[in-house]
């Protein structure tokens, strides 16, 4: 069984910054693209962007391209997602996940493993 812990959420004003990372546990995540996910306050739960095993292919939704990036450590089983210019549209709570391609990334039922989510809070 894969566990997957988000943190580094938080509070911060209108055109700051914050890092977030998810560790997985259990076992390693070799071949598994990580993912993240997005859920605002009465809203659907919305793709962010996802990042290959590898780290070559990255995707990201266009409400945040230009302004996230994701990366990864292998050797820590850590995904990382920097939000830059952050807009108060952006409050949610973000959750990673984990599937074996980066296939149908935008498809939460193709994911395997979720974890529990991180608040993130933009006011203006």
């Amino acid at each position: 069984q894969v566990q997957l812990v988000e943190s580094g959420g938080g509070l911060v004003q209108a055109g700051g910054s914050l890092r977030l990372s998810c560790a997985a546990s259990g076992r390693t995540l070799s071949n598994y693209a990580m993912g993240w996910f997005r859920q605002a306050p009465g809203k659907e739960r919305e793709f962010v962007s996802i990042i290959s095993w590898i780290g070559g292919s990255t995707y990201y939704a266009d409400s945040v391209k230009g302004r996230f990036t994701i990366s990864r450590d292998n050797a820590k089983n850590t995904v990382f997602l920097q939000m830059n210019s952050l807009k108060p549209e952006d409050t949610a709570v973000y959750y990673c996940a984990a599937k074996r391609r980066t296939t149908d990334y935008g498809l939460e039922h193709r994911y395997e493993y979720w974890g529990q989510g991180t608040q993130v809070t933009v006011f203006s």
